[in-house]
């Protein structure tokens, strides 16, 4: 009996030495990864202050310039040691130039859109890269290059883009990503999804279930006249489709089931106040993102590619999608990220649809458009006409140059305001005049588009059914 005993012991004896043996090696891994993850940190962060000293990109082996200097024309606040606040439901930064866009995808781990892959985007496609991808106002992606991959060998793939209808009109802001998204589906010739979450709205703001869905329907009505084919195109409201829809609602649940509370509060910020319907919304964004939820379109197959067009405050849903994908059978979501479109007032937020002040709307008349950028329009020039003169103004601040970057289509005359209005050549009043005379066209006949959408059209875009394209 004692032998046994001390058998039991020396067996019990080693098999604690061999736990704390591998709990000590473990723990010396985790110690490693962290430590690679700190250089790794540490080293783009390097790299992104040295693009904001030197106005370039480190390249290896190529010294800096000589005699750098980091102009800022006096206008704008560095904040350079501020952290920008950017989730799905507020922008912020200090800083007048706008959100330091190298640092985000720093901080969201992504991958910058080289002029490389811009090139091979045109290659690929045989048309001249968008404006938004020329002057990088879509910046940044995940897995594009492994879609241009699946694409050449003639792997199609599908588009998944949204809007959340917070209120019956719709600014000029909420059109970039529907304008490249039309842009990607000419090119590619490929099908197009958008989910419109009324119930989002219905959970974040004090709507009723009937205000939201019918905000839903006349936003639907503003993104029909961008253009887009009905026959390649289904749009949807949540409060519609999930009813309808089994396969949708399965998905949602599978990617609920591989969500943790924990994992939800730490990527959303979600607090133990929050209803409960805030907690599980993510999946029921993420769901588009699998193509088997369509099964009226890809007739239930689940592994067709999806590529996001989107801003990038909507990236945390995609990383949580990324993340779940392989764990429930399915190819991870590609994405492409636009940069803010900034409010009248300033680059320092994004515009709000409920400040009628901040944005130009969808329904302004050419006289509201005048007056608002006139009075509103953050000016990047001096305060007098000979200090201006003298000077010149800054355009990295002036938002009427920022919002010619987005809606100008001419490089060259886009660079000629730049430069006339940097040397002074160009003043404030001069470049606001030429912001207003191409708004107010560009408006004028998205609106008269808008009036041929008719409730017959609508129903035609948001009913479930075959699209006609080819994988």
């Amino acid at each position: 009996m004692l032998h046994v005993t001390k058998h039991l012991f020396c067996s019990a004896f080693f098999l604690v030495l061999k736990l704390h043996y591998w709990v000590f090696f473990l723990t010396t891994l985790l110690i490693f990864q962290a430590e690679i993850d700190v250089a790794v940190q540490l080293l783009l962060k390097l790299k992104t202050d040295y693009k904001h000293l030197t106005g370039q990109d480190y390249k290896a082996g190529c010294p800096p310039p000589e005699n750098v200097v980091n102009q800022d024309n006096g206008a704008a606040t560095d904040g350079i040691d501020e952290e920008d606040n950017v989730d799905p439901w507020n922008v912020s930064t200090s800083n007048a130039k706008g959100v330091d866009y190298d640092k985000l995808i720093v901080r969201f781990g992504s991958s910058k859109i080289e002029t490389e892959l811009v090139d091979r985007i045109e290659k690929v496609t045989g048309q001249k890269p968008h404006r938004f991808l020329r002057r990088g106002i879509f910046f940044s992606h995940r897995d594009m290059h492994q879609v241009l991959d699946a694409y050449e060998k003639n792997k199609s793939f599908y588009l998944y883009t949204g809007r959340g209808p917070s209120s019956e009109a719709m600014h000029v802001g909420h059109l970039i990503p529907f304008i490249f998204t039309k842009w990607l589906q000419d090119v590619f010739d490929i099908p197009l999804v958008i989910q419109l979450t009324d119930d989002e709205k219905y959970l974040w703001k004090d709507l009723a279930i009937e205000e939201c869905h019918r905000f839903a329907v006349e936003n639907a009505k503003d993104i029909i006249a961008c253009g887009f084919d009905v026959n390649k195109t289904f749009i949807f409201s949540d409060f519609d489709y999930m009813g309808s829809s089994p396969e949708f609602y399965r998905n949602v649940v599978k990617i609920q089931k591989h969500v943790t509370y924990n994992q939800v509060k730490g990527i959303f910020g979600f607090t133990d106040s929050d209803c409960i319907g805030k907690i599980s919304f993510p999946a029921i964004q993420a769901a588009p993102s699998f193509s088997n939820s369509f099964p009226q379109i890809f007739g239930g197959r689940k592994d067709v590619q999806c590529l996001i067009p989107c801003a990038i405050d909507q990236d945390p849903y995609f990383r949580m999608t990324r993340d779940v994908a392989p764990r429930i059978g399915y190819p991870k979501p590609a994405l492409l990220h636009s940069s803010f479109f900034p409010a009248l007032q300033g680059a320092q937020t994004k515009m709000s649809a409920s400040d009628a002040n901040s944005s130009i709307f969808l329904t302004d008349t050419p006289k509201q458009i005048k007056n608002k950028i006139n009075k509103h329009a953050f000016s990047g020039g001096k305060d007098t006409i000979e200090e201006h003169r003298k000077f010149g103004g800054n355009p990295d601040v002036d938002v009427s140059f920022m919002y010619l970057t987005f809606f100008l289509d001419d490089d060259e005359q886009l660079e000629k305001i730049k430069q006339d209005y940097s040397s002074g050549a160009l003043l404030t009043g001069e470049l606001k005049k030429i912001l207003i005379e191409t708004l107010q066209p560009m408006i004028a006949q998205h609106q008269e588009r808008r009036k041929q959408v008719t409730e017959e059209t609508v129903k035609q875009f948001m009913t479930p059914r075959p699209l006609n394209f080819k994988l």
